[in-house]
């Protein structure tokens, strides 16, 4: 099994023609994703990469059945990519942009309220399932297939992760990077549900970041759930307080709590293994 994305996975790629995603769609499809159609307003031609083009996300949908988008557009018009896929009502939509505004995450962090569309990123390196699918920019070859689940707010900390637990013989059923911008689309707790219902997923590495009050989310989730999975959560941001010069801001913006050490405290008082370096996240996977 596997979290969100496999090699059944329908995935239109939004902006398809770009360099970068010419480039990055090549490499997934070589490795087994399923992409069945890109989107290009104006279009100017009907095919790229062996696929069909749309205009539209919607007729890309009903056209080839996806349930999944991919996103590529420049950060000036991410927001209505976005919106659009939404829109679409498209099960997952996965956004690699980065330096999208605040205001337009926030406009559409509003219309994701109440809508089936799960969003990750922005500013992601996206998901994997390793040897079935990934959506996004990973490494791909430093994957092996296994059954520790990771969602991350971290991107290169995600590979350092993945190397280190491969070096000691562990595998993954699903890499989720939630994005590294302060507004993300989706947090910890969505994923979190989904890892502890999948059945070849063993246990999770979170790791998480200082920024945001996400990990205060899943800490609050993981202390009331019952049967749940084991979490490692590793903490390993920087430690410096965020300034108070700022008034009460910080404060609402993450209830408080304003440094790694806090988080940790938070997330180990919620029943998770909280660790602080690649080393003893190791010796913690070795344990279960």
């Amino acid at each position: 099994m596997a979290v969100l994305v496999d090699k059944n996975t329908k995935i239109i790629v939004q902006g398809i023609t770009g360099t970068q995603a010419s480039f990055h769609i090549q490499r997934s499809m070589k490795y087994g994703t399923n992409i069945v159609a890109g989107v290009v307003p104006n279009k100017k031609e009907d095919t790229h990469l062996g696929v069909p083009v749309f205009n539209t996300v919607k007729e890309a949908k009903e056209k080839t059945g996806a349930r999944a988008s991919l996103i590529f557009v420049p950060a000036k018009s991410a927001k209505d990519a976005i919106l659009e896929a939404i829109h679409a009502k498209l099960d997952l939509v996965v956004v690699i942009t980065s330096g999208i505004p605040v205001n337009d995450m926030m406009e559409i962090r509003h219309e994701l309220v109440g809508s089936s569309t799960l969003l990750i990123g922005p500013n992601t390196p996206g998901i994997i399932t390793p040897k079935q699918a990934y959506m996004g920019i990973f490494p791909d070859n430093i994957h092996q297939s296994g059954d520790i689940g990771i969602i991350s707010r971290s991107s290169t900390l995600t590979y350092e992760v993945v190397l280190e637990m491969n070096r000691a013989g562990f595998g993954e059923s699903t890499v989720v990077g939630l994005g590294d911008d302060f507004i993300v689309g989706t947090g910890f707790t969505e994923i979190i549900k989904k890892f502890n219902e999948d059945k070849k997923t063993k246990a999770v590495v979170l790791i998480g970041g200082i920024d945001g009050n996400y990990e205060t989310e899943v800490a609050e989730l993981y202390a009331k759930m019952p049967n749940i999975k084991p979490i490692i959560a590793l903490m390993i941001e920087d430690t410096t307080p965020i300034s108070k010069d700022t008034g009460l801001a910080p404060d609402i913006l993450y209830r408080g709590i304003t440094t790694a050490e806090e988080k940790k405290k938070l997330l180990e008082d919620s029943g998770m293994i909280v660790v602080d370096n690649l080393a003893d996240l190791v010796a913690e996977l070795s344990k279960l």
